[in-house]
């Protein structure tokens, strides 16, 4: 049953092989969980709405999940569910109903401008003899940051999703979707330039069409380049979370601080709903209320010591 679970998320949803293993773990550690209760072998036409709000009963007090990672966990029993309600293995979808935990909703992290500037300073310096690594490690972190790619979407990445002149990339988001995303014009000088060194310095001899590769020219891992991000981060002197998608979140807040459109926002980011997007209206917000506060009249006037007249005691 779980087996076939599996296949359709990967045959018929067409997921990403990490979204599967997720789905497919948490669908596992219920089935566990229910089989341990109940002192039964799992059936699912047994499995009753009261025994899924149990179940998060069970992730909050014995866990200690955060309502966002049992919200995660609850979409993978949703379509657990309505694949077996589906395929006709149950006659009720127990899930079908049930809602979803409340979350506070977290403004996205990201990068002051003015900090920025100088990260993208070090990642666009040019060296008399350049270092491979450097070099890679530097296209990184400019990617995410001039593109507003996911991990995933830059580990991905190869050589032909290029246009012939460097300056567009065809991107694979979540659920296959494609978009095409533009390069700036020295981003894809220094695309040319790391291409080239990879070349010269013969890096790739396996015929791997990855842009990031390790030293021994096989396509770099999620983990070195989440490594790469908060090395450069760091150095940089951002407090705070620091990984690829604080970088996503920079951009996307940059763009909408620069006066972007937000529909071209959810576009470049490859955002399914404007939902998605209208968060980073928020960042702007606050950034504006920060401005006003430092900036106003009345602000500065509150702040300035009280003068107290003499009284006589």
């Amino acid at each position: 049953m779980l087996d076939r679970f599996t296949r359709y998320l990967e045959v018929q949803r067409r997921f990403s092989p990490l979204t599967v293993r997720n789905y497919t773990r948490d669908v596992s550690l219920f089935v566990d969980w229910w089989s341990r209760t109940a002192g039964e072998a799992f059936d699912p036409r047994k499995v009753e709405k009261e025994h899924l709000r149990e179940w998060i009963v069970h992730r909050s007090d014995d866990a200690h999940l955060a309502a966002a990672s049992i919200n995660r966990e609850l979409s993978s029993l949703r379509a657990f569910f309505r694949f077996l309600h589906r395929e006709g293995l149950i006659e009720v979808d127990p899930a079908r109903t049930l809602n979803a935990l409340r979350t506070p909703r977290r403004l996205p992290s990201f990068v002051p401008e003015s900090r920025m500037q100088g990260i993208v300073q070090e990642c666009t310096e040019q060296s008399e003899e350049p270092d491979f690594e450097r070099s890679r490690d530097h296209l990184i972190v400019l990617l995410f940051y001039t593109l507003g790619l996911r991990l995933a979407e830059l580990v991905a990445i190869n050589i032909d999703d290029f246009s012939a002149d460097m300056r567009s990339l065809r991107v694979v988001g979540k659920g296959d979707k494609e978009r095409l995303v533009p390069i700036l014009q020295p981003v894809s000088e220094q695309i040319v330039a790391h291409c080239a060194l990879i070349s010269r310095q013969q890096i790739c001899k396996s015929g791997e069409k990855a842009l990031f590769l390790t030293c021994k020219g096989v396509r770099i891992s999620r983990s070195t380049v989440y490594r790469v991000v908060q090395k450069a981060l760091s150095e940089g002197g951002v407090k705070g979370k620091k990984s690829p998608h604080v970088l996503r979140h920079t951009f996307a807040t940059h763009l909408m601080n620069g006066g972007a459109d937000m529909r071209e926002i959810q576009e470049l980011m490859g955002h399914s709903s404007l939902q998605s997007t209208q968060v980073y209206t928020h960042n702007s917000i606050a950034r504006l209320s920060e401005v006003y506060a430092s900036a106003h009249p009345r602000q500065r006037a509150a702040e300035l010591p009280r003068q107290h007249d003499d009284v006589d005691e």
